[in-house]
């Protein structure tokens, strides 16, 4: 056997020794009362961190999600804006006279801000109905905790995996008024597949697509 290979053996042995020592020093260590207990308590402290860490990460993909489907529906309300301004501009003389129910859209003079602010506010709702959903049910409040039950009750196969909300959130979240206005923007953002309506049970569901 060469020298080199030697040391090396030699090497890994004392390693593998320093390894054990190492391994029966701590399992002393574990064996001592006051030791256990603050072995016990760090254990207790990783289990904790790593619940939070799951939590935080839960919480990211959320807003991602979130992030990521607004900013598609922005972009497809801009797109949409920018058409009916070309289409104003460009009437042509020959079409006949609009009726009142055809002309509802633009009696109701709403505006891109009008609707963003709406798109905002929403959000807001979901944001915050998620963040309740996604709260370890110990530390929540007693309000916090009858919006939940209801937020679970409200649920059915066809929202499943999907963001949703209603007129309920939207009084409890936010400071819009489901008055007529706010429907026409909500009509708007279905025409643009940016919300899908779920009835049932006499109530009615808007989910985020």
């Amino acid at each position: 056997m060469a020298s080199s290979d030697l040391e090396q053996l030699c090497s890994h042995i004392n390693e593998k020794i320093s390894n054990i020592k190492r391994t029966l020093s701590l399992r002393n260590c574990g064996q001592e009362p006051a030791l256990r207990t603050k072995l016990d308590k760090i254990g207790d402290e990783i289990i904790v961190v790593n619940e939070l860490l799951n939590k935080l990460e839960l919480e990211i993909q959320y807003q991602e999600q979130t992030n990521h489907s607004l900013k598609e529906l922005c972009e497809s309300l801009e797109e949409d804006y920018k058409d009916v301004e070309h289409l104003k501009e460009n009437i042509p003389p020959h079409l006949p006279q609009v009726t009142v129910s055809q002309n509802l859209y633009m009696k109701s003079r709403l505006t891109y801000c009008q609707i963003n602010d709406v798109i905002k506010e929403i959000n807001k709702a979901v944001v915050s109905k998620y963040k309740i959903l996604h709260q370890p049910k110990k530390s929540m409040s007693s309000v916090a905790r009858n919006l939940y039950h209801r937020f679970i009750d409200e649920e059915t196969k066809d929202t499943k995996g999907h963001y949703f909300i209603v007129e309920a959130d939207i009084k409890e979240f936010t400071a819009l008024k489901a008055d007529k206005r706010f429907h026409v923007i909500l009509n708007i953002l279905r025409h643009c597949r940016r919300l899908s309506e779920v009835r049932g049970g006499g109530l009615t569901r808007y989910v985020i697509t």
